[in-house]
C-alpha cells in the first residue's frame, strides 16, 4: 500500500494571509501616493508599514512550519499503519523501505538486523526510488557509519560526506561517491535490534536535523513493527512444526478444552477413529468419538481435569464402526497453563490391534519352535536362507516305549492328553538346559545342544536333560494310573553335522544332519524303557560329572561295527 503526499503542503489561513498581505500592500500603495502630496500624516503612516509586512510574514514562515511538522505526524501515523498491517516479515521489510525514500527523499535506502546468534549485521531489505529491489552486489554503503550507529545507539545525518570531517577520509565514502546520508537506530524495548540506512549519491544537503529526527520516530514504529512480523514468522514456523509433527506420528492426538471441545484431531487419531478432523474439530467430545470409547474415558477426563494428574497406559478392547474389534491404549494428561491451572485434557491413544495380534502368533510360534532358534532369526525375512555351516553338536534323541500298542487300546482324544503329558516332559527338559528342540514326531522328542548357541558343555547338557526326563517320567508315573505308565528310551551322541536351515525356500527347518546325529538315533532305538544310552565319545567328555556303567558293544543298522555304549545312570 503506496501513500501519497502531496508534493505542496497546504498551509491553514494561507487565504487570509494573502488577504492580509494583498490590504497592506494596497494600504502602502495610498500611503505612499499621499506622502507624495506632502502630507505629514501619511509620512507617519509610512513608518508603520514594513513592521507589519515583516510580522506578517514570519508568521506565514512559522504557519508553513506548523503545517509541514503536522504533515509529517500524519504521514507517519499513516506509515505506521502500513507497516502494521501486515505480518509478513518481507512485505514489512519493503514496506519500510519504500515508505523512508518516499519521506525522505533518498536515492537508496537500506535496512539491517543484528544476528542474534552472531551479532553481526545482516542487510534484510535494500530498495531505490523506484519501488525496486536492490541486487547484493550493489550494496555499497558506509560500513563505518553503519556500525557506529549500531555500537552507540545514536542517529547521524551528513549533508555532504565528501566535505564532512567525520567521514571525509573513510575509503567507502570516497570510493562509492557518497554524499547526502542518513542513519539511524531500530530499538526494541531499548536495545539496538538494527539500522535503517539511507543515502543520495548526487545531492548534497538532502537530508536535514528534522529529516533525522523524523526518521529516527519512525524508527521506532518500525522496530516494533519488525519484531511483530519476526514473533508471528518465528509463531508460524512453529506451528507448521507442530502440526507436521502431530500429522507425522503414528499415536492419535486429541485435545480438548475445559468443556470437552476437541480443538485438536491429528491425522493417526481419524485414521484410528475412523473419524475425520473436519467433523471432529470445535464438536464435543462426547458427540465427536465413538460412543464405546467415550463411556470408557469419560470418568478418566472428569479425573484428570479434578486432579490435574496423568492417567497412563489404559487399554481396553472396542468394536469401532468400519474397523470390528480393536485395541487400544489411552493415556491423558491436563493441559496446563503457566500458572498450571488446567484448561484441558490431551488424549493420546495408540492401536495395538496388530501388535497384539503379531504378539499372540509369537507366543504360539514359541510353541512350535525353539526359543532359541526364534531368537537366531534374521530381522528381516529376507535375510533367511538356506544351508548350513559344520560344527559340533550333541545329539538327544528320546522316544516313548510301547506308544504304539498303548495308542491301539485307547480312543484319539484319550491318547493325545497322555502323550501330550510326555512330551511336555521331554521339552522342559530339554529347554531347561538351553538345548535347541530340533523337531517332536509323534511319540519321539529330537534336541540339539551346541546350536544355534554356542555351549562349552554341551555334552553335559544333553546328559542332564535325559536324566530329567526320566526324573520326571517317575514322579508323573505316581499320578497317572498303571495302564498310563509309559517310559522313554533316550540315546545321546556327540560329533560334528551339519547344522542350519535345511527344506525349501518355501518351508524350512532348523535342523542337523550328519552321521553323528544318526548314530544317536539308532542308539535311542536300542535303548530300552527308562534306559539312557551314550556312544563312547559322549561318555569321555562327560565321565568325570557322572556315573555310568559301559554294556557290551552293539551292532546298529547303518554302522559296520559294532557300537561302544554307555548306560548313564546319575549325576556325581
Amino acid at each position: 500500500m503506496m501513500i501519497e503526499r502531496s508534493s505542496e503542503t497546504i498551509v491553514p489561513g494561507q487565504n487570509d494571509i494573502s488577504a492580509l498581505r494583498d490590504g497592506l500592500t494596497n494600504i502602502a500603495r495610498i500611503v505612499d501616493q499621499r506622502r507624495m502630496r506632502g502630507e505629514p500624516t501619511a509620512v507617519e503612516l509610512a513608518q508603520y508599514l514594513p513592521p507589519l509586512q515583516n510580522v506578517l510574514t514570519h508568521l506565514e514562515q512559522d504557519l508553513k512550519a506548523q503545517a509541514s511538522e503536522q504533515d509529517e505526524l500524519a504521514a507517519l501515523y499513516e506509515i505506521s499503519h502500513v507497516i502494521g498491517s501486515s505480518l509478513d516479515l518481507p512485505e514489512v521489510l519493503n514496506e519500510v523501505m519504500d515508505q523512508i525514500i518516499r519521506l525522505t527523499g533518498a536515492e537508496r535506502s537500506f535496512l539491517m538486523l543484528i544476528d542474534p546468534d552472531t551479532g553481526e549485521l545482516e542487510f534484510q531489505a535494500a530498495r531505490n526510488m523506484d519501488r525496486e529491489t536492490i541486487g547484493s552486489s550493489s550494496f555499497k554503503i558506509s560500513r563505518s557509519i553503519v556500525n557506529q550507529v549500531a555500537e552507540s545507539g545514536e542517529p547521524i545525518v551528513t549533508t555532504n560526506a565528501q566535505m564532512d570531517p567525520r567521514f571525509k577520509a573513510q575509503e567507502s565514502v570516497i570510493g562509492y561517491n557518497l554524499r547526502s546520508i542518513l542513519c539511524v537506530p531500530l530499538k526494541y524495548r531499548e536495545q539496538v535490534t538494527g539500522v535503517i540506512y539511507a543515502d543520495n549519491r548526487i545531492l548534497a544537503s538532502l537530508f536535514s536535523d528534522q529529516d533525522r529526527d523524523l526518521l529516527a520516530a519512525f524508527a521506532s514504529q518500525a522496530a516494533v513493527a519488525i519484531e511483530n512480523a519476526r514473533l508471528f514468522e518465528s509463531v508460524s514456523a512453529a506451528k507448521v512444526l507442530m502440526d507436521n509433527i502431530f500429522a507425522s506420528i503414528t499415536s492419535g492426538v486429541i485435545t480438548t478444552d475445559f468443556q470437552d471441545q476437541i480443538t485438536l484431531f491429528n491425522r493417526a487419531a481419524e485414521n484410528i477413529l475412523r473419524v475425520t478432523a473436519t467433523a471432529a474439530g470445535g464438536s464435543c467430545l462426547t458427540e465427536a468419538l465413538p460412543a464405546v470409547l467415550v463411556g470408557e474415558l469419560q470418568s478418566q477426563i472428569e479425573n484428570v481435569k479434578k486432579r490435574g494428574e496423568p492417567i497412563v497406559g489404559l487399554e481396553n478392547g472396542f468394536s469401532l464402526p468400519d474397523r470390528g474389534q480393536v485395541i487400544l491404549r489411552t493415556s491423558l494428561s491436563p493441559l496446563k497453563d503457566a500458572d498450571e491451572a488446567t484448561q484441558g485434557v490431551a488424549i493420546v491413544v495408540d492401536d495395538l490391534t496388530e501388535q497384539r495380534r503379531l504378539e499372540a502368533s509369537y507366543q504360539m510360534f514359541r510353541r512350535y519352535v525353539s526359543p532359541a532358534v526364534i531368537e537366531q532369526l534374521p530381522p528381516n525375512p529376507d535375510e533367511l536362507k538356506l544351508g548350513g555351516q559344520r560344527q559340533e553338536i550333541t545329539s538327544l534323541f528320546a522316544d516313548i516305549r510301547g506308544f504304539t500298542n498303548f495308542s491301539r487300546q485307547y480312543g484319539p482324544e484319550a491318547l493325545v492328553e497322555v502323550l501330550n503329558q510326555y512330551l511336555d516332559i521331554g521339552a522342559k527338559a530339554v529347554l531347561a538346559e538351553e538345548g535347541t528342540l530340533d523337531k517332536i514326531l509323534g511319540d519321539e522328542i529330537v534336541a540339539l545342544f551346541n546350536a544355534p548357541l554356542r555351549q562349552a558343555d554341551h555334552v553335559l547338557r544333553a546328559a542332564r536333560a535325559a536324566l530329567k526326563i526320566q526324573e520326571n517320567v517317575a514322579l508323573l508315573h505316581k499320578q497317572l494310573p498303571p495302564a498310563y505308565r509309559l517310559s522313554y528310551g533316550v540315546g545321546v551322541n556327540v560329533g560334528d553335522a551339519v547344522v542350519g536351515n535345511i527344506g525349501t525356500v518355501q518351508q524350512m527347518n532348523y535342523t542337523a544332519i550328519g552321521s553323528s546325529v544318526n548314530l544317536a538315533a539308532r542308539l535311542q532305538g536300542a535303548a530300552g524303557p527308562g534306559q539312557i544310552l551314550l556312544t563312547e565319545a559322549a561318555y569321555r567328555r562327560v565321565q568325570n560329572d557322572v556315573e555310568a556303567r559301559p554294556l557290551p558293544p552293539i551292532e546298529l543298522k547303518g554302522f559296520s561295527e559294532p557300537v561302544t555304549v554307555y548306560e548313564l545312570l546319575r549325576l556325581k
